[in-house]
């Protein structure tokens, strides 16, 4: 369990840290800037992710993104699991305009003219006076209010607007089958505890991927909860090919 101590002493300082780090996962950041043919931080944060997911997966989720801080920090009140399934497309019928919004600003601006790592910052950090925490406080109460209302990792599932760009890159790692940070099962050690769907923190059925050897979810974060879960080793990280 040692390693779960590792993760979330880091997803939970990634949250503490959220004050100056919110501008640089900020979408709306990308556009402004845009307009202007500024690539701004978050920007930079955004194709890091990308690039990143495409050998480590949704991992960011799982051990970096303060937003999945705050809603482990949720998750003793919450009790109830997110749904998921169809609506998890929601966070795409958002991500989609906001992709043609950002290509589109940057067309009007005639293409890129700057690099501003700390754009919108003060000395690069996010929130230094009181109007910066209005934005702030008002993602904190998005992440909160869905986490209490719909379940565990609900924005994660339903609305975060970084979470397509790593799937994507997810599935195409998964598809290519090239070297890569995955999951793999052994059936036939797996005794159907199912002691994995319950420490599952995006409320996936962990057991019935074991059962099919299937465990590439686009909404599994790589946390390891049930690798770490697992007292018969039925499932386990890997970075080879798929």
């Amino acid at each position: 369990m040692k390693k779960q101590t590792v993760r979330k002493t880091f997803i939970l300082i990634s949250f503490l840290l959220f004050p100056i780090t919110i501008f640089y996962l900020s979408p709306y950041l990308i556009i402004q800037a845009g307009l202007k043919g500024i690539v701004s931080g978050s920007f930079v944060t955004f194709g890091s992710l990308f690039l990143g997911s495409l050998f480590w997966g949704r991992a960011f989720c799982g051990w970096v993104c303060p937003a999945g801080g705050l809603q482990e920090c949720c998750a003793a009140a919450v009790g109830k699991k997110a749904k998921g399934g169809r609506l998890n497309w929601i966070k795409y019928l958002i991500w989609l305009p906001w992709l043609v919004s950002v290509i589109a600003v940057f067309v009007g601006a005639g293409g890129i003219k700057k690099l501003d790592l700390f754009y919108s910052t003060d000395h690069g950090v996010s929130v230094s006076g009181l109007l910066s925490y209005i934005p702030y406080l008002g993602v904190v109460a998005l992440i909160v209010s869905l986490s209490l209302a719909f379940g565990k990792r609900s924005f994660c599932h339903y609305v975060c607007w970084m979470a397509p760009l790593m799937t994507i890159g997810s599935q195409i790692k998964n598809k290519l089958g090239y070297p890569s940070l995955h999951l793999e099962a052994d059936g036939e050690k797996c005794v159907h505890c199912k002691l994995c769907n319950q420490k599952c923190p995006m409320s996936l059925d962990v057991h019935e991927m074991v059962r099919q050897n299937k465990l590439n979810h686009p909404e599994c974060i790589l946390c390891g909860e049930c690798v770490d879960s697992c007292g018969k080793k039925a499932i386990g990280f890997r970075f080879t090919h798929q």
